[in-house]
């Protein structure tokens, strides 16, 4: 598996000849699937992305035998946006990306996140999660990694779950290699 991370918040996991782009800013990178953490709700937004194959709703999915559920943030969301989380089942592994969080999940939603190989978290502040709230989350979901997102400069994010990890611009691994790994930060240089 190789994650590789095109800025603020797109990232492509690729697995052969299969990959998901997380969202996309653009229409030049390709995958087998889309999947948009913040949607607009207008009719038109709704049938573009339908058109393109872009999902951007809560619901269950499947294709290529990647199983996908995606939870509405009701709390942050309003009639004209939609935020979703989104729960990936590929490979006998648990990606949870968390797109564009800027507080902490409800005690349902954290359930349903539990234990994630690789958690994908907005960390900057601002607009985002703080740093310190993204670190506790990384440690109460239990998390083997986390990628963050969003972050200029990563170093109050690792300041705060107490790690370090110098930049790297691909992340190459598979099953085995997360064995053993509890909170793990790795920090992805943007293409």
């Amino acid at each position: 598996m190789i994650v590789t991370y095109f800025g603020n918040k797109c990232f492509r996991l690729q697995s052969g000849d299969t990959a998901i782009l997380i969202d996309s800013e653009n229409n030049r990178l390709k995958a087998d699937v889309v999947l948009k953490t913040l949607a607009s709700t207008t009719r038109e937004a709704i049938a573009e992305d339908s058109s393109a194959g872009i999902l951007s709703f809560p619901g269950e999915y499947e294709t290529k035998g990647i199983e996908i559920t995606g939870f509405p943030i009701t709390e942050e969301s309003s009639e004209k946006f939609l935020k979703t989380a989104y729960v990936v089942e590929w490979e006998d592994m648990k990606f949870v990306f968390l797109g564009h969080l800027s507080r902490p999940l409800s005690a349902s939603l954290m359930e349903e996140f539990f234990e994630p190989d690789i958690l994908f978290l907005p960390a900057d502040g601002g607009h985002f999660l703080e740093p310190e709230v993204a670190a506790k989350m990384v440690k109460q979901l239990e998390a083997k990694i986390a990628i963050p997102s969003f972050t200029k400069d990563s170093s109050e994010f690792l300041k705060a779950l107490g790690k370090k990890s110098d930049p790297v611009e691909k992340f190459v691994f598979k099953q085995k290699d997360l064995i053993g790994e509890k909170g793990r930060p790795v920090i992805l240089k943007a293409m």
